[in-house]
């Protein structure tokens, strides 16, 4: 074989048989290999046996003296998987690409090995999932300017203040296309390395984003996986935090925005609010065309007098049209129309003498007052009781009319007439319900009274247009009504959203780039743990049905200190994290098993986000029906933070770590929250079994004790932390500054510890076993401050002295400087006398 050039080059061939394998006195066979045409032999080949199961008695003493000798326990390690591996088929390898895999094998406490499997992979949805998000970005960005400008006219004030908002989205989208255009050249590696952090085009992909994957197999029980997922904490390396990161920004911004507001002449507007009106935003271009295409839908059946059809169409068309009315059912929208009209060019206040009541639709029905004392189900804008239907002539100036009577005008406004142009929405929907319950009254009495022999030729006889000439004026009303509250709503919470940018140009909406670099980092990792998840899970019934009941939880391990940068880092990632509450998943079914079809696709906006997971057909069959009509799936981020690193010390004895036990203790009460649902609609049947024996709700009640007790690096919160994820099928996360020293370390002692409570690992081989993992992944120094947090390091790797600070540090303080200096004179004193 050719190591060099990596070619490989036929030498010769042998064959030997399993029996004489086994019948050998040393376990293994000596084979003389011989050319391909048999002539000559080329080489020698030993064959060995491999012991899984128990050891002769014999042999133990024997055995373990030569484990001691051994410096690692590591069978074989391979750089590329295979498309027949298990861990690694071709659902895997269409999401996880370059492998490598290391196989060990360790005693157990019977005296018996088991052979664990570890592989280690990269994930395609590092780039993929960024770039859509940065392309969604761009395009809502690009919405909102238009947005912006279909305002129609402004005071010269308002008018440049547009300008100068529409001028910053311009250079955020230009910032984007940039970065779009860098990623798509990028070739290689499927992560970015740590040594990429700090490049700017390289912002929005998360750092080391890799999946982790230890099967374990032991003799005379089922194989066993655990999966986790290793990532640099989302943050935002790039911009830097000398400022603090995105949880101490956005308070900063928040208690500024009053200033601001006031300087620019705006009204404030609360988070909350800002929220609703990108909610209602959302809501009306969702539901505002399924609104029209239900009509046509409608007038459709109507031509083709498909009762069925008719009926169907018209509850989805009500129930929609509801929601539509539902959504604009704020005081919010009236005042911010209000605003509005407000910021025109000389707008002048009206004091209305006689304003009528506003209609909601919610409470009741309304009605014209010539049928107040009608029955609920009467019609409102026409009397179908009448035999005469009125014609289209009436219909429309009726409805014309009473839209001109609402129209505002620049010089004058009423406060009350939102209320009524509102309302004509739900009497064009009641206008629309009364005439097709009348229209299929009608047909009902026909058919009734006619003999079967002539119902044909009466059905014949009938213009098959009837229905939707007499429903095309009501249904023209609806979808006129329906754009024009919708145009007024959209325009109005778009001038809220207005008020924010100009709030927020001192800074460029930099606050909003930066959450979006931080946010896409944190998705792409949990698109990759959920797609593993979901893989590893989809011949788990009770997994689907926890998936799609309740959702799952993603539990994320930081091991950052609350020291220097990594504060801004870890105020990065809680916000990450918090944000990832506006994602839900979708299962769909694959076009094709290519692997470009097995990718997720992204959708949504800034405030909501749906991420669809295709499957194979095979495996979309299986899955439990409400996956597969698309029910959304929950997610429910924690984040569980304890930093361990020496700069962890000197902010446990010197600094502040109140952001570490706020983060604890909030993300606690969502986990048990999360646990007391899943408790009330899964059964615990659902849940995997461990061979521990402590129960979820022991684990959380110990959780719950450990977020609120002053210890320095309490690691036992990460432990129960990680072991509530997995008994309640969640996914886990691991995370430090760059996912290297640190992450190795917790990861390598979280799979040894597993070995040793689930598969009887031996205790002679525990520390072995976590040398072996750890020894090509990280320096020996580096492993030891897992072993003793506080002291940093084992008795052989000591550092020179722990009661000596630098000076830099005292100078932060001048009483520390003193108190030094009186320290040093005493102790020189001391010496010399």
């Amino acid at each position: 074989m050719k190591i060099l050039s990596k070619q490989s080059t036929f030498l010769g061939s042998a064959t030997f048989s399993v029996a004489d394998l086994l019948k050998s006195r040393d376990q293994q066979i000596s084979l003389n290999l011989r050319s391909s045409d048999d002539l000559e032999a080329v080489g020698t080949v030993v064959v060995s046996r491999m012991k899984m199961g128990e050891i002769e008695d014999g042999e133990v003493d024997h055995m373990a003296t030569d484990i001691q000798a051994q410096k690692c326990a590591l069978v074989c390690e391979s750089l590329h998987g295979t498309t027949n591996d298990k861990d690694y088929g071709p659902l895997m390898s269409a999401l996880f690409k370059n492998p490598v895999c290391k196989v060990y094998r360790f005693q157990t406490l019977d005296s018996k090995w088991m052979l664990v499997r570890e592989q280690m992979a990269e994930s395609t949805l590092s780039f993929t999932i960024p770039k859509q998000l940065i392309t969604l970005h761009i395009q809502e960005d690009s919405r909102r300017i238009q947005e912006l400008k279909d305002l129609g006219e402004l005071s010269p004030h308002w008018d440049n203040l547009r300008r100068e908002v529409i001028s910053r989205y311009d250079q955020v989208i230009r910032s984007y296309q940039e970065t779009l255009e860098e990623l798509d050249k990028l070739t290689g590696p499927s992560f970015k390395p740590s040594c990429s952090k700090a490049q700017k085009y390289l912002e929005f992909i998360p750092i080391n984003l890799h999946t982790q994957r230890m099967r374990v197999t032991c003799p005379r029980k089922t194989d066993a996986f655990y999966d986790i997922i290793t990532v640099g904490a989302p943050a935002a390396h790039f911009q830097g935090f000398k400022s603090g990161g995105l949880q101490k920004l956005l308070s900063r911004y928040e208690s500024e925005k009053k200033s601001y507001s006031t300087a620019y002449q705006c009204i404030y507007y609360s988070p909350e609010q800002t929220a609703k009106a990108r909610e209602v935003l959302g809501s009306l271009s969702e539901l505002q065309p399924l609104i029209s295409s239900l009509a046509d839908r409608l007038l459709q059946a109507a031509q083709q007098r498909s009762v069925d059809a008719l009926r169907d169409t018209l509850k989805s068309l009500a129930e929609k049209t509801e929601q539509f009315v539902h959504a604009l059912k704020d005081e919010l929208v009236k005042s911010a129309l209000l605003a509005l009209h407000a910021a025109r060019p000389g707008y002048i206040s009206k004091t209305q003498t006689h304003t009528p009541p506003p209609l909601h639709l919610q409470t009741e029905m309304p009605q014209t007052p010539s049928h107040t004392g009608a029955e609920p189900d009467a019609a409102v804008c026409i009397n179908m009781d009448e035999v005469q239907t009125p014609n289209k002539e009436e219909q429309l100036a009726a409805v014309t009319l009473e839209r001109q009577d609402s129209i505002p005008h620049y010089k004058e406004y009423d406060e009350e007439e939102w209320d009524r142009v509102w309302a004509s929405v739900a009497k064009s929907l009641n206008c629309v319900i009364a005439l097709v319950d009348k229209l299929q009254e009608q047909d009902n009495n026909n058919q009734e009274s006619t003999p079967d022999q002539a119902l044909a030729d009466v059905i014949t006889s009938h213009n098959p247009s009837e229905w939707r000439e007499q429903l095309s004026p009501l249904v023209a009303s609806l979808k006129e009504c329906v754009t024009e509250v919708g145009d007024r709503a959209q325009k109005s919470m778009t001038f809220i959203l207005l008020q924010e940018a100009v709030c927020s140009i001192p800074q460029g909406l930099f606050l909003q780039q930066r959450r979006d670099v931080v946010f896409s980092q944190a998705l792409s990792a949990l698109a990759c743990g959920f797609v593993m998840r979901l893989y590893a899970g989809l011949e788990d019934k009770g997994f689907l049905q926890q998936l799609h009941l309740v959702g799952l939880v993603a539990q994320f391990e930081s091991l950052l200190s609350t020291y220097s940068e990594e504060i801004g880092m870890l105020e990065d990632m809680e916000t990450g994290i918090s944000d990832l509450n506006r994602v839900t998943f979708r299962i769909t079914e694959a076009k094709s098993d290519d692997p470009a079809e097995l990718q997720p696709v992204v959708s949504g906006r800034r405030d909501y986000y749906t991420v669809e997971i295709p499957l194979p057909q095979q495996s979309f069959q299986i899955i439990p029906p409400e996956l597969q009509e698309g029910k959304p799936l929950q997610i429910f981020p924690v984040l569980f933070n304890v930093g361990i690193n020496e700069q962890q010390t000197i902010a446990e004895r010197f600094g502040d770590i109140s952001l570490q036990e706020r983060i604890n203790q909030r993300n606690f009460e969502i986990l048990d929250g999360y646990f007391k649902t899943l408790s009330d609609k899964v059964p615990s049947e659902c849940l995997p079994c461990f061979q521990t024996q402590m129960d979820v709700k022991e684990l959380l009640e110990t959780l719950g004790q450990n977020v609120v007790t002053k210890k320095r690096k309490n690691v036992e919160i990460l432990w129960l932390a990680g072991t509530i994820c997995r008994r309640l099928n969640g996914i886990r996360f691991t995370s430090c500054k760059s996912a290297k020293d640190r992450t190795s370390m917790s990861v390598t002692l979280e799979q040894c510890a597993l070995l040793r409570d689930e598969h009887q690992l031996s205790k002679d081989y525990f520390i072995r076993a976590l040398d072996c993992m750890r020894s090509s992944r990280l320096a020996q120094g580096e492993a030891a401050q897992w072993d003793d947090p506080e002291a940093g390091s084992v008795a052989n790797h000591k550092p020179a002295s722990r009661h000596f600070y630098p000076i830099a540090l005292l100078l932060v303080s001048s009483h520390l400087l003193v108190v030094w200096l009186i320290l040093s004179l005493v102790f020189l004193l001391a010496k010399y006398q």
